[in-house]
């Protein structure tokens, strides 16, 4: 029993995998599904976007195609997202990144396989069919939470380059009114020594 849920653990472990993209143009990634009606699901965030980004950039992108090269989903002009859905059939998919904007994007994708058999499919082991079919549900909800840690880890990477870019600017800015200050107050100084000693002339005359 140990060794059977060790097996389906591991298993699990294995279907399940996280990367990170550059996109300059199109890049794709691809997953064999093993069986018809496996789930699908994962997340992706473009960690630079809030920091390179301009108010007009179009978005990335995102594709999937079946084996038989049908698109069964897809997003347009996104920053990032979550997907899931069933696999219409077993094989190749290819997961496509298109960024039309041609500046590199750095994007953290997760993408998970999930497969839940069937009590029907198990039917030669009577007494095992229920603990296993519990462990392979057991199994999606802990690559659930897995995903969804991995998404918000994504989201956290993308809020503090934007703090820290904010922080630059903001010290930018800081700096640039100290030097202004400083000028404006060396220029009252010259100005008022000159006018001073204009009226010493005027005085002596």
């Amino acid at each position: 029993m140990w060794a059977l849920m060790c097996f389906l653990l591991l298993n699990w472990a294995g279907n399940g995998s996280s990367l990170s993209v550059t996109v300059t143009d199109i890049e794709c990634v691809y997953e064999y599904v093993l069986y018809e009606g496996d789930t699908i699901s994962g997340n992706f965030v473009v960690v630079d976007h809030d920091i390179f980004w301009s108010s007009d950039h179009p978005g990335i992108d995102f594709v999937v195609t079946a084996p038989g090269g049908n698109i069964i989903h897809s997003m347009k002009g996104t920053a990032g997202d979550k997907f899931e859905f069933s696999a219409p059939l077993s094989g190749m998919y290819k997961f496509c990144f298109h960024n039309a904007y041609k500046t590199p994007e750095t994007v953290a994708f997760h993408i998970h396989i999930g497969h839940i058999p069937s009590e029907h499919d198990l039917a030669k082991d009577e007494h095992l069919n229920p603990i296993i079919v519990k462990i392979a549900k057991l199994r999606e909800a802990l690559e659930s939470v897995t995903a969804e840690q991995k998404y918000l880890k994504a989201r956290d990477t993308l809020h503090r380059h934007t703090n820290e870019s904010t922080r630059k600017s903001v010290i930018g800015y800081t700096v640039g009114e100290y030097i202004l200050l400083v000028a404006a107050s060396v220029l009252q100084v010259f100005y008022i020594r000159r006018l001073f000693s204009k009226t010493v002339a005027y005085n002596r005359v």
